[in-house]
């Protein structure tokens, strides 16, 4: 497996430079950075691109409804080819409240716009006049929505590679189906392997199954927070862990759509969903914090004694993953990314 972590930035790119610079020597072979409403992820990447030397730098995700597919396809043949190879465009779609908080774009047609959001980039990226009629974008623009002046146009330039991968972040299952179908990897959260099967192993199925074969295997990146050994930093790990998905689980939409509450039901703790929503909808976050169960932090993280750990690492092998992305935490977290580098290969 290579690994992958989350790098964000908080206004210091010297800071952001030196971290990058750092994962790189520890054995990260992937950084990625969200973009919700704060710093503009392709501009940090694009920086990182003349940083760096080795890391694959990529989007997770870009949202499909804040960029045209045409311009997602742009900045990703220019960070691409400013890395010389080294970008990997995650898309996906985040959710309403802030696309439609935030971007002001209605929240629709959300397996329309990313099946034809990967679809027009690689249009763009083979050099090709591009045209296309899917069910959220048709280039040119028809006639009776505009001036009619559009015409087919391609891309001035030469992208350094035609096949840019990429990655979908998704867990719905008919994003999921749609993702297995189309993209180089795909990106799920909050990832339990033991219920791989339970929860995903119909959608792959199905998408793989009209799965083109030049894609070649679908690629999966998934993990969690890493701690090893004993000791404060392990609790302290866990319970920001619990933290983390009991504001997603309970907050991270309405009550009547909240994407990571269906996840959770559909692992299996289903009354615990209600639990946690109802509480932190109600203001009681400590409670609903505390309503997480424990047996979704054990099987979720990586966390506890260095044979523990190193036997859990085959259990990510096992249902097919192939990048792992880790957040390690402890005193020194480069030291923990080389021993997990040295057990994943």
């Amino acid at each position: 497996m290579k690994l992958g972590t989350a790098i964000g930035f908080n206004g210091d790119p010297e800071a952001l430079a030196r971290r990058a610079r750092d994962l790189e020597s520890a054995g990260i072979d992937r950084v990625w950075g969200g973009e919700i409403y704060g710093f503009d992820l392709v501009s940090v990447l694009a920086y990182l691109a003349g940083r760096t030397e080795r890391l694959e730098l990529m989007t997770g995700i870009l949202p499909v409804y804040s960029r045209s597919p045409a311009l997602i396809a742009q900045t990703a043949a220019t960070i691409d080819t400013l890395s010389q190879g080294r970008f990997v465009l995650g898309l996906g779609t985040s959710g309403p409240q802030v696309i439609e908080g935030w971007h002001g774009v209605p929240f629709e047609k959300p397996l329309g716009r990313t099946r034809d959001t990967i679809e027009i980039c690689r249009k763009v990226w083979s050099g090709d006049r591009v045209t296309h009629d899917g069910p959220a974008y048709q280039l040119p623009l028809p006639e009776e929505r505009g001036t009619g002046l559009g015409k087919p146009l391609k891309f001035v330039g030469r992208p350094h590679r035609r096949d840019i991968p990429i990655v979908v972040a998704s867990i719905g299952p008919k994003n999921v189906e749609l993702t297995a179908e189309l993209a180089d990897g795909w990106q799920p959260i909050h990832f339990v392997p033991d219920r791989f099967e339970q929860v995903w192993g119909d959608a792959l199925a199905a998408g793989r199954s009209r799965r083109s074969a030049e894609l070649g295997p679908l690629e999966i990146m998934a993990g969690g927070p890493v701690a090893l050994g004993s000791g404060a930093h392990v609790a302290e790990a866990r319970e920001d862990a619990r933290a983390h998905i009991a504001f997603y689980v309970g907050g991270m939409g309405a009550k009547s759509k909240n994407f990571y509450n269906d996840l959770f039901k559909r692992y299996g703790w289903v009354e615990e969903a209600e639990t946690i929503q109802d509480l932190f909808l109600s203001g009681k976050r400590a409670e609903a914090t505390a309503a997480v169960p424990d047996e979704y932090l054990d099987l979720s993280m990586l966390c506890g004694d260095e044979g523990y750990v190193r036997e859990r690492l085959e259990v990510y092998k096992e249902v097919g993953v192939t990048h792992l992305n880790i957040d390690p935490r402890g005193e020194n977290p480069l030291e923990v990314i080389e021993k997990i580098k040295a057990w994943s290969e």
